[in-house]
């Protein structure tokens, strides 16, 4: 879909003046650098946890603000994965460890531009830190705590990327920066939640991440990194271990997402709640249960596509509660 888009963008500025095919073929390039697909999707927890803990919606400033501000911080920090790994990817590049799988979400555009000589570190940095540019300056105008955390995320990306020979426990970093997004988003509509509720979704997410998104996504790599000597939780502990783990992970994301719907400032939202349940076992406990039974490669990537659709799948179901089912918040 994404791709489809580029280009017919493509098509359509290529008979306009003053621009020509190669920037929107550039430009995608640099949406590649971001994996904006993948983003996109992400961009969804930040806004369905914001709305969960309303349980309405925010000022059309605080929307707009929020929207730019969450697109951009989620385009840099992406960005900046590809940046702190960029002498790791060209390594594998140069020893032919990476492959496209055509059912790979992270793979539906080009992976790793820079690597592959699509773009210049230069290039790379600049696009990074534009939208990081904008990211604070959005955060700053929601809330200054919003600038402290976009910045640990940022910090903890790098340090992520930096343990990827050094620690399987580079897995329950991953978790913590997956989890700043959505507690800025938190905090750009509340300056003083609910120590509770935060910790919950902080710790529902974290959860998710590490057994739905963080090991599928390492497990797709297995072969090349045992090659390369990486330290990843299917390296280190080998596939039955490693499904047993994603396993448990994701049956403790689902008990405290339903328990994070109970816990709204204006109400509690038990229908919704019964849906988050409905909606894990399909998206996630399911293809996890499966992978645990077959260990294989395929079951992986299945695990991590069907879970990238998590948030955004919540975000539906609380914008559903908000809209169209009366009663659910007082």
């Amino acid at each position: 879909m994404w791709e489809a888009f580029i280009d017919n963008m493509e098509q359509i500025k290529s008979t306009a003046s003053g621009f020509s095919v190669p920037f929107f073929r550039r430009l995608k390039l640099f949406f590649a650098l971001s994996r904006t697909p993948h983003g996109l999707l992400d961009m969804a927890t930040p806004c369905f946890v914001a709305l969960l803990w309303l349980g309405g919606f925010p000022s059309l400033f605080v929307v707009l603000v929020g929207l730019i501000t969450t697109f951009a911080g989620y385009t840099a920090v992406y960005a900046l994965n590809d940046l702190v790994d960029y002498r790791i990817d060209q390594e594998k590049m140069a020893k032919g460890q990476y492959c496209n799988p055509d059912n790979y979400l992270d793979a539906l555009m080009i992976r790793h531009p820079m690597a592959q000589a699509c773009l210049s570190y230069r290039e790379g940095l600049m696009w990074a830190g534009g939208w990081g540019s904008v990211a604070i300056i959005g955060a700053y105008l929601l809330n200054p705590v919003c600038v402290l955390i976009f910045l640990a995320g940022c910090l903890l990306e790098a340090v992520y990327c930096l343990m990827w020979r050094l620690s399987p426990l580079r897995a329950v970093v991953s978790g913590v920066v997956k989890t700043t997004g959505p507690i800025a988003g938190i905090f750009a509509v509340d300056p003083n939640p609910s120590p509770v509720f935060v910790m919950v979704i902080f710790l529902s997410l974290f959860f998710w991440e590490i057994g739905g998104q963080n090991i599928p996504a390492d497990w797709t790599d297995l072969d090349s990194d045992r090659r390369l000597k990486a330290q990843t939780i299917p390296v280190r502990f080998g596939p039955v271990k490693s499904a047993e783990l994603l396993l448990l992970c994701i049956i403790f994301a689902l008990v405290l997402m339903f328990i994070s719907f109970q816990l709204p400032k204006p109400g509690p939202a038990p229908l919704a709640g019964v849906i988050s349940i409905i909606l894990g076992i399909y998206l996630l406990l399911i293809p996890a249960f499966r992978l645990y039974q077959t260990n294989s490669r395929a079951d992986a990537m299945i695990l991590f596509n069907k879970s990238s659709y998590y948030p955004l799948a919540l975000l539906v179901t609380v914008l559903i509660n908000i809209l169209i089912i009366p009663g659910v918040y007082p």
